[in-house]
């Protein structure tokens, strides 16, 4: 089921400036029963984006009901996408807002069911992410370097590819963020240049704090990833996921994953 703007549809304006420039953020949640998981943290985010790219932001009210209208009887994914509406030729934003407003539904993937393989297998991405600052952290609509650096393998074995910025250190997988341990302490990229800052992200570093586990947010180059003693994805639809292969790398398990996971799920915050 798809909503634009509050009413049943599947089609937007042509002269949409989300679809002509990407003029626009979105979020990407699970549901569960009808409800979204992590609401209070996506309607969090989506506002400090939409706030961030001066885009005015819906009623939190308002985007649950239309998030629970649309939702999945039993497990799903609900997609919001806010653009800055329709507008003339240019880039120049519109002196008055009409944002557009889609939220739409769609069955849980195999690949984020509970019953899918907790380790996966990745690989290094040869394409580099650019450093906008400006940009970094939102989840925003402009996203063709993740559309290229997936189209960079077919293997289906293959889960995730791995991204570094065009300075060589690592930021995020193509549809994830990444997370490592090492000596007991737990280890993230720095997401100020470039980037997506991810709810599971936020999530995973509050349940390492309640943890006692020491975070550490940093900039960090691909050896230290092979380094690791552990190394880990997550995002909102997946959870959190353990890397048990990367290219030529590989780590057993050693129950850092299935201990983050449970506090991951803790509504506690």
């Amino acid at each position: 089921m798809m909503l634009v703007n509050g009413q049943v549809a599947d089609t937007v304006s042509a002269l949409d400036r989300g679809l002509a420039y990407g003029d626009g953020v979105f979020r990407t949640l699970r549901t569960q029963s009808g409800q979204p998981l992590w609401w209070p943290d996506h309607y969090a985010k989506l506002a400090a984006d939409c706030a961030a790219l001066a885009l005015d932001c819906p009623g939190a009210a308002e985007l649950h009901s239309e998030v629970c209208r649309v939702a999945e009887t039993n497990q799903g994914v609900v997609k919001i996408i806010l653009t800055r509406g329709s507008g003339a030729r240019g880039y120049a934003p519109p002196p008055r807002q009409t944002p557009t407003r889609i939220v739409l539904s769609a069955p849980l993937p195999d690949y984020a069911q509970t019953a899918a393989a907790d380790a996966i297998v990745a690989r290094w991405c040869t394409l580099r992410l650019a450093q906008q600052p400006r940009l970094a952290g939102i989840k925003h609509l402009n996203r063709l370097e993740n559309v290229l650096a997936r189209a960079e393998w077919s293997d289906p074995a293959i889960f995730e590819g791995l991204l570094c910025d065009d300075s060589g250190m690592v930021v995020s997988g193509v549809m994830s963020n990444l997370f490592w341990i090492s000596h007991g302490e737990l280890f993230t990229p720095d997401l100020s240049a470039c980037g997506v800052a991810g709810v599971a992200r936020s999530r995973l570093l509050r349940a390492a704090m309640r943890l006692g586990i020491p975070a550490h947010i940093g900039r960090y180059p691909p050896a230290a990833i092979l380094a690791a003693d552990e190394v880990m994805i997550c995002n909102s639809a997946i959870g959190l996921r353990r890397v048990e292969r990367l290219d030529d790398a590989s780590w057993p398990a050693a129950g850092w994953t299935e201990n983050l996971k449970t506090a991951l799920y803790e509504n506690v915050d």
